[in-house]
């Protein structure tokens, strides 16, 4: 049974994270959805706990999707998973710099650990996180950004009637 795990801060859920999800649940038995509380970004839209729940609505069709969480490092979360894969999307060059530089520290630090590079769906390759907090903030619809079912708690957030 090959197992992989797709992190994520997941703040708040794309249509390029559901694309990544949807395509690694095909290629791997067991994908489970890491949210991870990163330190390094203060102040998240969504908590820890809204996000996993999110997740696991929109997840809830897939039979080989789970969603946990960590506030560690991620390869030992893998370690404790017994997972050695990592996925992680490629939007463009600039992630691949910084994904390359993330996967070689998890390699130093467990050997065991491989991180799978997919390439983003070209028409999905603009849409971050970041950018659909953005967007929001300003007043403007995301529902062309963000599942259907997370649309309304962005919205609630940023008061988007």
């Amino acid at each position: 049974m090959i197992r992989a795990i797709y992190p994520g801060s997941f703040d708040p859920i794309t249509l390029g994270h559901m694309d990544l999800i949807e395509r690694s649940a095909r290629l791997f038995d067991e994908l489970i959805v890491c949210v991870l509380n990163n330190a390094v970004k203060k102040s998240p839209l969504f908590s820890l706990e809204e996000r996993v729940k999110m997740l696991g609505d929109v997840t809830s069709g897939f039979s080989n999707v789970t969603v946990a969480s960590s506030d560690g490092l991620l390869v030992d979360f893998a370690k404790e998973k017994d997972v050695s894969i990592i996925i992680r999307g490629l939007r463009g060059v600039n992630d691949f710099d910084f994904e390359l530089s993330m996967a070689q520290a998890n390699k130093t630090i467990s050997s065991k650990v491989e991180t799978v590079f997919m390439a983003t769906d070209p028409a999905l390759s603009y849409i971050s996180s970041s950018m659909v907090k953005e967007i929001a903030s300003y007043g403007k619809s995301v529902k062309d950004l963000v599942p259907e079912i997370i649309l309304h708690k962005v919205e609630e957030k940023y008061n988007i009637l």
